[in-house]
């Protein structure tokens, strides 16, 4: 087995983070501070297996050249020469597994593991025929959740006259969402005869989504001094309690100017708590994409950025065609608006890893 020079020096490198992680915890000062603590537990629990993926391919080296040195040895006994060449087969039968573990754990991120994530869609061009997509996007990803056993929690929302959604705002709680919904961010097209057209004409409406990872307070430390927080009456219909109690609350993180609006609850206090979520959300964002910048070779081979104005995927229901722009690829449209939508985003996750090997 024979790793390139440069997977096997990334190999040692986040084998010899984890000893010094695990060094750095035994440290009195790393056990007082209890958000680093946890922030290194969790980076050292994640190179774990690295760690232990190095003591196994050294060992196989070992083997390796141990049994071939043997085999070469004309000196050698004829059945010590058998069990060497019985040694090498029995090496290359495991090469292959060991060598996908290996770069599927140094292409590993830990961004990759979250199993919390917000997503925000939000009605494009179309006007109602575009609010009314929302609406099916959501009801696309309701059944992808359930069938992964995911939990869905709606945050905030704005429907429109027809029954769709102009905006909405949603959490999304279970094993690997992350990693497989953050393909999700885009642009999606759509291409249908609206029920309001009465000639039949097909129309092209769009919808954005964006897909944002859901920061703990560990990630991100947000002084209160940056923020600005008022309160004010819900607007729209809603009865008495909407237009008569000022239970809508808007934050504004004065150094990046983000703002977010929660007004669907009754209680003031768990709008605050959702527009904190969503604004941490959108802030850990920001920080992301600025580590991304600092890493435009790496940002390069990733499928997709998540950039809202990329045109990811056309729904076509003329010709039951879902076309995802970055595969280049067709799947049946009924099946992924039945919530089918894992064959998309495994297929984007392997060709991301592929990548990602491929830049090591």
């Amino acid at each position: 087995m024979l790793l390139a020079s440069a997977v096997v020096a990334k190999l040692r490198e986040k084998a010899d983070r984890f000893r010094e992680l695990t060094e750095r915890l035994s440290e009195p000062e790393i056990a007082a501070d209890h958000k680093r603590a946890v922030a290194l537990i969790r980076e050292q629990g994640l190179l774990s297996e690295v760690a232990k993926l190095r003591e196994r391919y050294e060992l196989f080296v070992k083997r390796q050249a141990e049994a071939e040195a043997l085999l070469a040895d004309a000196s050698a006994e004829k059945d010590m020469r058998e069990l060497a060449r019985e040694e090498l087969a029995e090496l290359e039968q495991q090469a292959a597994s060991l060598d996908r573990e290996i770069k599927d754990a140094l292409v590993s991120d830990t961004e990759l593991e979250r199993d919390k994530v917000i997503m925000e869609i939000r009605a494009g061009t179309g006007g109602d025929e575009a609010a009314l997509f929302v609406g099916d996007l959501l009801r696309m990803y309701q059944r992808l959740f359930d069938e992964r056993g995911w939990r869905l929690e709606m945050l905030s929302g704005k429907n429109s006259e027809l029954g769709g959604y102009k905006e909405l705002v949603f959490a999304v709680k279970g094993a690997h969402a992350w990693r497989y919904l953050r393909f999700e961010g885009g642009g999606h097209r759509v291409q249908r005869v609206p029920e309001t057209e009465s000639q039949g004409r097909v129309h092209t409406s769009a919808a954005t989504v964006a897909v944002l990872a859901e920061a703990e307070e560990v990630d991100l430390d947000i002084r209160a001094d940056d923020l600005r927080i008022d309160t004010m009456r819900a607007g729209g219909a809603g009865g008495q309690h909407v237009n008569k109690t000022e239970s809508a609350v808007r934050i504004v993180h004065i150094p990046t100017g983000t703002m977010v609006v929660c007004m669907d609850n009754k209680s003031q206090h768990k709008n605050r708590a959702q527009a904190m979520r969503i604004l941490r959300a959108r802030l850990y964002e920001l920080e992301r994409e600025r580590l991304a910048a600092a890493r435009a070779a790496e940002r390069k081979s990733q499928v997709g950025s998540g950039d809202r104005s990329e045109r990811i995927r056309t729904y076509n229901f003329a010709q039951n065609r879902c076309s995802d722009h970055r595969l280049g690829e067709n799947f049946a449209l009924d099946q992924v608006l039945g919530g089918k939508l894992m064959q998309v985003l495994e297929a984007l996750d392997e060709r991301d890893r592929e990548e990602r090997i491929h830049n090591l």
